[in-house]
């Protein structure tokens, strides 16, 4: 049973900082293309950073390019996202997500095919 569960998130000033990870389990992270996605209420859900599985290229949405790193720890097959000097447009329910089929992003900040999502954690922005 594939499960990504993630945490991380939380409250913080307008300029800070925060890492969200995403365990996975009955999945390895390196098999397909995996990576974020946000979501608030009343708008669709935004690819923010996708990375491909064989090669490890990144791709990030224009909005948070140079402020977000997405990462991947083999080892803990586990997702991360760090998310350095914030702003309140970041606030939204971040979900990572997992493709079936894709090893490669396609260029873009969205990951193609997702099969699996985590549950969300809502990251707040406000001072």
């Amino acid at each position: 049973q594939v499960q990504l569960v993630e945490s991380g998130g939380g409250l913080v000033q307008p300029g800070g900082s925060l890492r969200l990870s995403c365990a996975a389990s009955g999945f390895t992270l390196t098999d397909y293309a995996v990576g974020w996605f946000r979501q608030v209420p009343g708008k669709e859900r935004e690819g923010v950073s996708c990375i491909s599985s064989r090669t490890d290229t990144t791709y990030y949405a224009d909005s948070v390019k140079g402020r977000f790193t997405i990462s991947r720890d083999n080892i803990k097959n586990t997702l991360y996202l760090q998310m350095n000097n914030l702003k309140p447009e970041d606030t939204a329910v971040y979900y990572c997500a997992a493709s079936s089929g894709y090893y490669s992003c396609p260029g873009t900040s969205v990951v193609p095919g997702v099969r699996y999502w985590g549950q969300g954690t809502q990251v707040t922005v406000s001072s």
